[in-house]
């Protein structure tokens, strides 16, 4: 998400990112090392991208696909999708490199779809909760009330409200009031630094820990019902067992998605608070490793995806294969056994 200001003690940097005064100090690495970072960067990066375009195009190409939880799938991919083409080369340059080449203009923007792309992921998988727990909770009703319209709706608002949240916090001056001493004093030339004052600082607490609270109750009693609904499963024909069961697996995998959601997220979203309550004291490189990690979570949903949807092994390997130029071949019943 956003870059807070850090100015952390940490050894001397040999250069400046300009040959400017006023300007910021710039970390030089071993070329090997900087080599390894590029290429370990430029992987997570091609991971991200074309694991979640594959899912895109799965749920797009295949109409077996097409429904209320696998729409919310593609709409999550998407953004973790544009985390990586648009975010994530700047801020690996930016991490390496410990400067910013790119202007005043573009960082705001870069920052702008960084924060968008992340808040979008969070919603999405708090609607997803949500439609998880009525499938589970309440199947009868399921189909009538999470129709691809109401998904559709979820999906409009997953992007509208941190669209405008994002662009309210920071084409406003509403992050920074109150700051105006550490604007003066700390910037450098070369920097592309987000700072909160501590309204904001602990605001974008609650922004990441309500809809996480929610997942989190919402999984529990999908949990709950579940293991009831195991234990019956014995007495229900072969025809109601198979749906029952997909169902399960489905919450179950998302649910490790949330999971791994919180673990990567958790210490940013921490980091950021204390920060602006205790002058931005955050060493530099912690503050990468925290980010980088939260990074990694718009690599991880398709991996999971891939140990644990029969589906999306089956529309993987279809897609490796000449079967995919067939026109039978979108209409196939994925979840078939």
């Amino acid at each position: 998400m956003s870059v807070v200001l850090n100015q952390g003690a940490e050894e001397r940097p040999e250069t400046f990112c300009y040959q400017v005064n006023g300007s910021c100090p710039r970390t030089v690495h071993p070329l090997g090392i900087q080599l390894a970072i590029y290429l370990s960067c430029a992987a997570g990066v091609l991971i991200t991208v074309l694991g979640n375009l594959f899912v895109v195009f799965a749920v797009s190409y295949f109409k077996a696909l097409h429904t209320p939880t696998n729409f919310l799938l593609l709409s999550l991919a998407l953004a973790d999708m544009f985390l990586g083409l648009l975010v994530l080369p700047l801020s690996t340059i930016r991490s390496v490199e410990s400067c910013w080449f790119f202007g005043d203009s573009l960082c705001r923007l870069h920052t702008y779809l960084d924060t968008l792309f992340c808040l979008t992921s969070i919603l999405h998988l708090c609607f997803i909760s949500i439609d998880r727990h009525c499938a589970i909770c309440e199947p009868l009703l399921y189909p009538s009330k999470f129709t691809v319209r109401v998904a559709l709706r979820y999906i409009l608002a997953g992007w509208g409200v941190p669209a405008a949240y994002t662009a309210f916090l920071l084409y406003t001056d509403v992050a920074e009031r109150g700051l105006h001493l550490w604007l003066e004093e700390m910037p450098c030339v070369g920097s592309c630094q987000l700072l909160f004052n501590k309204f904001w600082g602990w605001l974008n607490f609650p922004v990441f820990f309500f809809p996480c609270l929610i997942m989190i109750s919402l999984y529990v009693k999908i949990f709950v019902v579940a293991t009831k609904q195991a234990k019956q499963i014995n007495n229900l024909s072969k025809s109601l067992a198979g749906p029952a069961k997909r169902e399960r697996k489905a919450a179950k995998t998302l649910g490790i998605a949330v999971g791994v959601y919180l673990l990567c997220w958790l210490p940013f979203t921490i980091d950021t608070m204390v920060d602006s309550l205790l002058n931005f004291i955050t060493p530099p490189l912690v503050f990468d490793m925290f980010i980088w990690l939260a990074y990694f979570n718009s690599a991880c949903n398709p991996i999971i995806y891939v140990f644990s949807y029969r589906w999306f092994r089956k529309a993987l390997k279809l897609l490796l294969s000449r079967e995919i130029f067939s026109p039978r071949t979108p209409t196939i019943d994925l979840y078939q056994d």
